[in-house]
């Protein structure tokens, strides 16, 4: 076996570890898919933001750059991330009111263009907050929820959704990536079946923005959703970001009708008129301080490139897999074997792991756990080293044993 120091004494990307907060101490950081490492530039940006643009120009920053700053954003991350030419992306709200937006706008579409259309497709290991709005959406238009039943250590298939789309689905919702289990959807293919099937898709990109190539546009995909403090680095809350194809953004009506939104915000009239373009997905006040720290993570992301992200992505994933095999031989693997079905994540099962998990973080281990008996390890290419990889997988084996 190659050991952690040859890995990375070879790792191209090793030379960014440095530019991460903590990232130089002991502790094993195996949880960067839930809240990435801060980026070090991102303490003077910040604070230089709070000098100068917020301190030094007050009321003046709005009509200098932040108006236009979800859009322009969501522009750099549609180019560096999701393969998404400009005008598609904005950046703004939670993940929660990005899917609510897009859910709601797409079944209405749906419903108003073709009445047959009553179902929205989602699978039953959906992460949860997807399904609870697919759930309140549904109620609140009078539609049915049609499950797919999926095994919590892999995801939905082609021919799975094939078998539950058909003439009466208006929305299929999915993950990119398996929040379990780390299963690495066929993007492309399941966006194809979705619209052989006259359909809609909405794709979460929450586990899998910055850390695997998203290729949106080549693969025709109507709507995304993402967050950006897993793999992008923004910060806890940081805001989420939304996608809307092109081609759909005049037949949708979004229905969180805010004052962002408008077309001229400061008419303040009497009537909602929709802004042309994205911006009519925007809604209320932009959280302009959440977007700043992102900025950073996208600088390095772009340096880095993503292709070579996702390549040491597979590198850290595999040698993770590779150790639990060696020295875990109680446990079971939770996520695909083959790395170019598996995301970001792995997912060790065993019965003890929620008490393991708990004792590793006693220890200065952060994984985390996830139902069930997943101890769950998110590996951040940017921040993560095959030598923390190393240490992280001996902690393991000896807080089972």
């Amino acid at each position: 076996m190659t050991t952690a120091a040859q890995l990375d004494a070879a790792d191209p990307l090793a030379r960014f570890r440095d530019r991460f907060v903590g990232a130089d101490t002991d502790l094993v950081y195996f949880d960067g898919n839930s809240l990435g490492r801060p980026v070090a530039a991102a303490a003077d940006r910040l604070g230089e933001f709070v000098r100068q643009d917020w301190g030094g120009r007050l009321i003046r920053g709005w009509d200098e750059s932040w108006m236009e700053l979800p859009t322009r954003l969501g522009d750099d991350l549609g180019r560096i991330a999701l393969g998404a030419a400009a005008g598609q992306s904005a950046v703004g709200d939670s993940t929660t009111v990005w899917l609510y937006k897009l859910m709601r706008a797409a079944v209405d579409h749906a419903v108003r263009t073709d009445p047959r259309r009553t179902e929205i497709v989602i699978d039953t290991d959906n992460f949860p907050t997807d399904r609870y709005v697919a759930e309140g959406v549904a109620a609140e238009r009078g539609l049915t929820l049609r499950w797919i039943e999926v095994d919590t250590s892999a995801g939905v298939t082609a021919a799975q959704l094939a078998e539950a789309v058909g003439e009466r689905t208006a929305l299929v919702v999915l993950n990119h990536v398996a929040y379990r289990s780390a299963w690495l959807a066929d993007l492309p293919e399941l966006t194809r079946v979705a619209h052989a099937a006259g359909a809609l898709v909405l794709w979460d990109l929450c586990h899998s923005a910055g850390a695997v190539p998203v290729a949106l546009d080549e693969s025709d995909v109507d709507l995304a959703v993402g967050c950006t403090y897993k793999y992008l680095n923004g910060g806890p809350g940081s805001p989420a970001f939304g996608y809307v194809n092109a081609r759909l953004q005049d037949e949708l009506t979004q229905p969180i009708q805010g004052w962002m939104g408008h077309a001229d915000p400061f008419l303040m009239g009497p009537g909602y008129t929709p802004a042309p373009g994205m911006r009519r997905f925007t809604s209320g006040t932009p959280p302009i301080l959440g977007m700043v720290a992102m900025q950073s993570m996208l600088e390095l992301v772009e340096e880095a490139g993503i292709d070579a992200i996702r390549a040491k992505s597979v590198a850290l994933t595999s040698y993770a897999v590779e150790l639990a095999d060696a020295t875990l031989p109680e446990v079971t693997l939770a996520s695909p074997r083959d790395p170019a079905i598996r995301g970001g994540h792995v997912t060790l099962r065993h019965d003890r792991m929620r008490e393991v998990t708990a004792r590793l973080w006693e220890r200065d281990v952060i994984p985390d756990y996830r139902d069930p008996g997943g101890l769950r390890i998110g590996l951040s290419p940017l921040s993560t080293s095959f030598d923390e990889v190393e240490r992280g997988i001996a902690a393991v084996a000896e807080a089972l044993r």
